[in-house]
């Protein structure tokens, strides 16, 4: 195998990796795990429970334009598919990754729900997941369409 081949392939490898350890990490939330301890930081009140639960709400319902934004351009990969086009209407106007911050955003709701050591790991483990897969994906963007700088400094995050 080639250098070149191998490159690719280790770039392959690596999207595929963070898109399962993604949807892994997200996967962890809805399972107890008994050998796992949720040793509680503080004591979830009903004031901690519903400000968890509103950041859930309102991130889900933001993830759920995002998804109606991007359209037929959807992946779950970095990589954008053939034939896409940059989105930056809806909540693309906002924030570039509305997807990502809101899979965060729902993470982070979910812990507070629970304030347990377990999610506060699950939260950044996402969390630097996703860092990881911006970067990524904002390589390609910038290669792929030319006027993605400009989008870029419009819109900071």
């Amino acid at each position: 195998m080639t250098k070149f081949r191998l490159k690719i392939f280790f770039k392959a490898a690596y999207e595929i990796i963070l898109v399962f350890l993604q949807f892994f990490i997200i996967t962890l939330h809805f399972f107890k795990w008994e050998l796992i301890p949720e040793k509680q930081i503080i004591k979830v009140t009903p004031f901690s429970y519903s400000v968890g639960f509103l950041i859930i709400i309102i991130a889900f319902i933001i993830l759920l334009f995002a998804i109606k934004d991007l359209g037929r351009n959807l992946s779950p990969f970095p990589r954008p598919i053939n034939n896409s086009n940059l989105v930056t209407k809806g909540t693309y106007r906002f924030t570039r990754h509305p997807m990502y911050y809101s899979l965060i955003f729902i993470s982070f709701g979910v812990f507070i729900t629970k304030l347990s050591l377990y999610y506060l790991f699950l939260s950044t483990s996402l969390s630097l997941l996703i860092k990881f897969k911006i970067a990524l994906e904002e390589k390609y963007l910038k290669n792929k369409f030319k006027n993605y700088l400009i989008y870029k400094n419009e819109v900071k995050y």
